[in-house]
This record gives structure tokens, C-alpha cells and sequence, in this order.
């Protein structure tokens, strides 16, 4: 690494929540070990601050990625770090997802201060979730369950399911175990019928376009996780096509395969009743595409009308 390069402080913009944290102080401890100097910048987003209204009302595009963004914009940080799955499915033309960090095991968990809890598909329990995705698949696969909004960071949230506004909470495994709060994890969800949504498990890490190529360079080969990488670009492709963020019930996970790259994505009706969901697979070379083409797949087997239904029930149309 040059010496000018080397000797750059770099500015890592984060929100301010304990697992935000987390990511930030993961991501400076690898810079720090490819010889970088490294400073986090507590940034609030639009997502940290209105916790009153769920993510569909604020209009979840870039909720918690756009202040981030702006101070990319400005020069007040290098480097912004996203949880993958929060980052808008267009990313504007003058910042890049630079690296995907190593993903973390993907499933989405209940998590209960009764050890003894059990999901059961007759059983009338209320569980705490504030994912679009996981309200719907929870009324397809346990239509008995009834759930609550659960806005706020891990602590917040953890603090109502203490209070009993809820009998359970329904997280990603990464940010539960990250956090380290694996011992009140009562149930894991399968992947291939709760599929995550796109990105889920894996730290993005964005920045400015016009950032030094040789300062990108030396950042991407401490940060990126080549596999990672290549499933996150067929996921976001698929959501991308899709036109879809985290206020949008769909889902896409891809694994790779000697030489070939697959993905299983779709998506869910807000009431549970309509799933749409299919699994293909390409070339590694082709995993952008890949993505693309699944999302088309789904829009013409009746993704266009899910869509459209869900806009007219927001009165989006």
C-alpha cells in the first residue's frame, strides 16, 4: 500500500444503534489490520428518528441509508456502512457499493423470554415484527398468529417483548447474534420457506464514486468477501427488477455452487394467500443477470398484480 494511502484516516459514517455499531467497529477493525487509521461518524437517518409509524408509511426508500449517503456526498466520511438488506435496491449515480462484507448465517429467528416457547401453526401467540416480508410469510405459514409493530433498535425492541407487548420476536439471526443474544433464541426459521430478504446477514459498504481508484483498491481488498459479493449482486439484481425495498414482501437468497451461482427469490401477498417463489441457477459470471432474470419470472407469473394490489392497498396508485 502507498505511504499516502496508508497514512489516510479514513471517516466511516454509521447510525448510532448498538448493532450499527457493531458493523462500524467490525469494518474499522479490518481496515485497521490492511494498515488504515480509521475514525467513526455517528450519523442519525430518517429510520433512527420516526419510530412512531412503520417503515411503509415513512417511505422506506433509503430510510436509513440517505443521511449516510449525504455526508458521502459532502466529504464528511469516506466510507458508509449499511446493513446490506437496508440498502435501497438503486443506489444513486454518484456512490457505489464498494464490498459485501462475509455473511453471516441468514434465517430469520423468534426470540422469547420463555424458554419454553413454541411456534405452532394453530397456536394464537402475537409476535413482534416490524418487516413487511416476515408479517406475510408468518399469515401464509401461521395464519393463528397476530403481529405488532416493533420499530426501534434491538434494545427497544427487546425492552417491549419484556413489557408483554408481544409473546415473541421475529429478527434476522445475524444482528440477534451479533449483539449476543443467542440464548433467547427459541425458534429458527427455515430459509427455504422463511427466505430472507435480499442482502440479509451480509455488512455493505459504500462510498463515494470519485474516491481515489488506489484508496477504493486497498479498501475493497480489506473489506470485500468475494463470495458474498457475488450472491449479494444476484439478490440485488432480483430486487432491483423487482423495484422493490423493505417496505416490499419480497424475498431472494443465492448460494453458490462449483463454478455456478443459484438463487431462490419471489414474493408474498401482504395477506399471506399468494406466493410466488422459484429457485434457478447460472454461471457465476452471469449472477447480476441471473438476478434479473428471476425477477422477471416472478413478475409474469402474477408479481406484476402483487405489486400493483399492494400499491392500490397504500394508496400508492
Amino acid at each position: 500500500m502507498q505511504n499516502d494511502i496508508k497514512n489516510k484516516i479514513i471517516r466511516i459514517g454509521t447510525r448510532g444503534s448498538k448493532l450499527a455499531l457493531w458493523q462500524a467497529e467490525a469494518t474499522a477493525e479490518k481496515l485497521q489490520l490492511a494498515g488504515f487509521a480509521t475514525e467513526l461518524v455517528i450519523i442519525s437517518t430518517k429510520g433512527d428518528q420516526v419510530l412512531d409509524r412503520s417503515l411503509d408509511k415513512i417511505g422506506s426508500k433509503g430510510v436509513f441509508t440517505e443521511e449516510l449517503e449525504e455526508s458521502l456526498r459532502d466529504g464528511s466520511v469516506e466510507l458508509a456502512v449499511h446493513s446490506a438488506k437496508d440498502v435501497q435496491s438503486t443506489i444513486p449515480a454518484d456512490l457505489e457499493l464498494l464490498a459485501f462484507m462475509e455473511r453471516e448465517k441468514v434465517n430469520d429467528v423468534l426470540l422469547s423470554l420463555d424458554p419454553n416457547f413454541k411456534l405452532e401453526r394453530d397456536r394464537k401467540v402475537v409476535i413482534g415484527t416490524s418487516s413487511t416480508r416476515r408479517k406475510a410469510l408468518l399469515k401464509k405459514y401461521y395464519p393463528d398468529v397476530t403481529t405488532a409493530e416493533s420499530r426501534g433498535n434491538l434494545q427497544t425492541r427487546l425492552k417491549k417483548l419484556e413489557d408483554k407487548q408481544f409473546d415473541a420476536l421475529m429478527l434476522a439471526y445475524a444482528g440477534v447474534h451479533r449483539m449476543g443474544y443467542d440464548d433467547l433464541i427459541v425458534h429458527t426459521f427455515p430459509e427455504d420457506e422463511f427466505v430472507p430478504a435480499a442482502g440479509q446477514g451480509s455488512v455493505a459498504i459504500e462510498c463515494a464514486k470519485n474516491l481515489g481508484s488506489e484508496l477504493k483498491k486497498g479498501i475493497k481488498e480489506a473489506l470485500d468477501h468475494t463470495d458474498t459479493h457475488v450472491c449479494l449482486l444476484a439478490e440485488r439484481a432480483f430486487l432491483k427488477t423487482m423495484e422493490g425495498g423493505c417496505s416490499i414482501p419480497s424475498f431472494a437468497l443465492a448460494a453458490l455452487k462449483p463454478d455456478r451461482v443459484s438463487i431462490t427469490g419471489g414474493i408474498v401477498s401482504l395477506d399471506g394467500r399468494t406466493l410466488l417463489q422459484e429457485t434457478m441457477e447460472a454461471p457465476l459470471a452471469e449472477a447480476a443477470a441471473l438476478g434479473e432474470k428471476m425477477a422477471r419470472t416472478i413478475l409474469s407469473q402474477g408479481g406484476e398484480q402483487i405489486l400493483k394490489s399492494i400499491k392500490e392497498q397504500r394508496g400508492e396508485v
